[in-house]
């Protein structure tokens, strides 16, 4: 499926403070940045992706026009995705993060606004943020071929002759094939073919497998 970039205006990042984070140095846990789409009809979005900077959760509102009569709302469709498996190492604190919409827990069509709301409740890492934002809508869909009947089902003048004379009938091996593994079942479930070339409960060899004809 293709994708098409959409441009965008990425305002400043606007920090909030949270009662339950506090550090050392008494900056904010918790950023905000919205993205808006100046020269873009409502669209359908399909991918965001990003290279994260010690952020170690993201939350994603999106504002979505609902019809002409009616105000844009806010929904919220990504919540605490975490981007930072452990606050005490780096592991993902400078990787690029890809997130489609399949991933979102609400529609993604007719997106007029973005807004990303950054989380490190951590004090060990005192800067963070988002890095090389894009936004992606789904492009164009590839014209589909089609193909002649005669292409896929010919006619019996039309069929090709076999390449190679004298080959097994692919039927015919099937149904050969499904009576020996029958055949195998059978003689395994068989009490007597146990026994065979073994000693029985006595500790003597069966004379009747042993006889000669």
């Amino acid at each position: 499926m293709s994708r098409v970039s959409v441009p965008c205006h990425v305002k400043g990042t606007v920090a909030l403070q949270v009662g339950d984070v506090r550090t050392s140095q008494g900056r904010p846990g918790v950023l905000v940045i919205d993205v808006t789409f100046p020269s873009v009809p409502p669209f359908e979005l399909q991918e965001i992706m990003f290279k994260n900077y010690y952020t170690a959760f993201l939350s994603i509102r999106v504002r979505q026009h609902t019809s002409t009569h009616t105000p844009a709302k806010w929904v919220t469709c990504l919540r605490d995705y975490c981007l930072m498996p452990d606050p005490h190492s780096e592991e993902g604190a400078q990787e690029y993060v890809s997130l489609f919409k399949h991933q979102m827990l609400c529609d993604m069509a007719k997106v007029l606004e973005l807004r990303l709301i950054l989380r490190q409740p951590s004090p060990l890492w005192l800067s963070f943020t988002v890095e090389e934002l894009q936004i992606y809508q789904q492009g164009p869909k590839s014209p589909s071929i089609t193909f002649p009947k005669w292409l896929s089902h010919p006619v019996p003048c039309e069929q090709p002759a076999p390449l190679l004379e004298g080959l097994p009938d692919p039927s015919r091996i099937s149904s050969e094939v499904q009576q020996m593994w029958a055949l195998t079942e059978m003689i395994r479930a068989s009490h007597t073919s146990t026994r065979i070339g073994r000693f029985d409960v006595d500790g003597c060899y069966d004379l009747n497998l042993l006889s000669y004809t």
